[in-house]
């Protein structure tokens, strides 16, 4: 009896020190990853979390790999970094294939970084709009709201069944594939066309 007892007393510093050092990585693996606690929405593969800015999300997604390197490319992308808050129509890499042969190319040259700014800036609005917010604008407009974007000129914004649809300048229409991708500073609506301002 003498030995048995012993023997588990023997142990119980063992297993609390176990225990401590359970609890203890427990506390640290939490520490090292609040962000797996964030609730978030995937978009390309990877979640889009709200504690990022909309530059940092969207370089994580693989169907935004156009769109970033655009980014990169103009002078969006620090504006994109800062408070905002922003509402963005992020079109795909799809979208961008659209485009008619060699114009993206050709927008990423540097001597054309003043018109790819000016055609990213138009699919971005001033302000956090919700796709609650926009169908709202959207019934007060008897069917249609418009909004001025970051370029200056404005789109349209309609309500086709349960999709909403952005009308460009140029009569071209996107749809919203994924809506309310909560940022730090904004909000993005991933689109499935680029939008073409009028100038």
């Amino acid at each position: 009896m003498t030995s048995i007892r012993r023997k588990s007393l023997a142990g119980a510093p063992a297993l609390a020190a176990l225990a401590c050092a359970a609890v203890g990585m427990a506390f640290f693996a939490s520490a090292a990853t609040p962000a797996l606690a964030e609730m978030s929405v995937e978009v390309g593969g990877a979640p889009m979390f709200p504690s990022r800015t909309i530059a940092e999300n969207m370089a994580a997604s693989k169907d935004h790999v156009n769109l970033v390197t655009a980014l990169k490319a103009s002078d969006l992308a620090d504006i994109l970094q800062g408070p905002g808050p922003f509402t963005v129509f992020a079109p795909v890499n799809k979208a961008f294939e659209k485009l008619p042969k060699g114009i993206l190319e050709s927008l990423l040259k540097p001597e054309n970084r003043a018109e790819l700014t000016a055609l990213l800036s138009y699919h971005v609005l001033a302000g956090k709009y919700s796709a609650a917010d926009l169908i709202a604008a959207i019934k007060t407009g008897g069917g249609k709201a418009v909004f001025k974007t970051l370029q200056g000129e404005e789109v349209s914004l309609i309500q086709d069944g349960r999709k909403i649809e952005i009308v460009d300048a140029k009569g071209g229409k996107s749809a919203v594939t994924i809506s309310d991708v909560n940022q730090k500073n904004g909000v993005i609506h991933v689109v499935d066309t680029v939008l073409l301002p009028g100038g």
